[in-house]
């Protein structure tokens, strides 16, 4: 199996030179022209031809290489398709706020959550993507914009917590000087809440963001669109949330996507306040996106004004989310796998 160099720190780098019998000042060498986004090793010049012909035998340079993109004619969003090295394909989002640009990143090649309002699932499950996947769709979304990206979400295809050991590498490998140097503070990661994880997560903590998928406010309701609520109920996904907040003093964002008729009601507002009275939290209230197939209705708004001060007045802060780049099918749970060729 070739290695992934560019999913690596400086101190790894060396090591893997050493141990293979090269001196460890040609580490900072390799990180250099990473850095640079050499695309082959071939590229790297100040390298001797023996430990290059090494690097092509046993290692590898990651791609997210965007093949295509579209761009909403509402809000300036660009939506990307990125082929990866082995041929899968993942998509991204790049959205534009007055503070800079922000990206929406992929951490799978699919999803296995199967969540009924969400194209990706749909769309069946490949593999897990390496750090170094994740931050090559940051990288190449900054040479498309011409400018560098403040802020990062892991929100687009896939869940990051079944892709633990790989998101939490991709974390540590971002924010260090090693590679985009981008501050945990200003990266989110969303779960559909795989309790364990959220656990192991909060015992990091760290400084970034976390955002969960609640999406309703009883057990009932929530396993008939996330099938993952049968296995960790909504009881012991609160659990985590509070446990996350005690460890890190840091605010969670609950992600909940408003269906017409489905999870909209006054009661369902009553109810979430109920379940969230008390903690460090901001509700976010999206209305449903089309998605082919699934046959959900977004809220009126008449509706999502009232569920907002429902929870206002419980106390509870909530916004509705602005939608960006709807026209693309680039907002949320619309990203799916576009693995044919006629689709690039």
């Amino acid at each position: 199996m070739l290695t992934d160099i560019k999913s690596m720190n400086l101190a790894e780098i060396s090591a893997y030179l050493t141990d293979n019998g090269f001196e460890k000042f040609r580490a900072k060498q390799v990180l250099s022209w990473i850095k640079q986004d050499a695309a082959s090793f071939d590229e790297m010049t100040n390298l001797p031809a023996k430990l290059r012909d090494f690097l092509k035998e046993n290692a590898y340079l990651a791609k997210a290489q965007i093949v295509r993109v579209q761009r909403s004619k509402i809000d300036a969003t660009e939506k990307f398709l990125f082929e990866l090295s082995d041929g899968e394909f993942v998509e991204g989002v790049l959205m534009r706020y007055h503070h800079g640009l922000s990206v929406c990143i992929s951490t799978q090649v699919g999803c296995k959550m199967g969540c009924t309002f969400c194209a990706t699932g749909k769309s069946g499950f490949s593999r897990s993507l390496t750090a170094s996947e994740m931050i090559a769709q940051i990288r190449s979304a900054e040479l498309h914009a011409g400018e560098r990206i403040s802020n990062v979400v892991l929100m687009g295809m896939g869940e990051p917590f079944d892709n633990y050991d790989n998101v939490i590498r991709f974390l540590r490998l971002v924010s260090s000087e090693d590679s985009l140097h981008i501050g945990m503070r200003h990266i989110t990661i969303s779960t559909c809440g795989i309790v364990p994880r959220m656990r192991d997560f909060a015992d990091l903590e760290l400084q970034c963001g976390l955002s969960v998928s609640l999406h309703a406010p009883d057990d009932r309701s929530r396993s008939r669109t996330m099938p993952i609520n049968r296995r960790y109920p909504i009881s012991q996904v609160i659990e985590a949330c509070q446990y996350y907040i005690k460890k890190t003093n840091r605010r969670i964002t609950f992600e909940y996507a408003l269906i017409s008729g489905e999870n909209d009601s006054d009661d369902h507002a009553h109810r979430l306040a109920a379940l969230l009275t008390g903690m460090l939290c901001h509700v976010n209230l999206i209305p449903v996106n089309n998605v082919t197939g699934a046959g959900y209705q977004k809220s009126t708004l008449k509706r999502q004004n009232a569920f907002v001060n429902i929870l206002s007045a419980a106390g509870i802060n909530a916004t509705v989310r602005r939608t960006l780049g709807s026209d693309i099918d680039a907002s949320c749970g619309q990203l799916k796998r576009n693995f044919m060729k006629g689709d690039v």
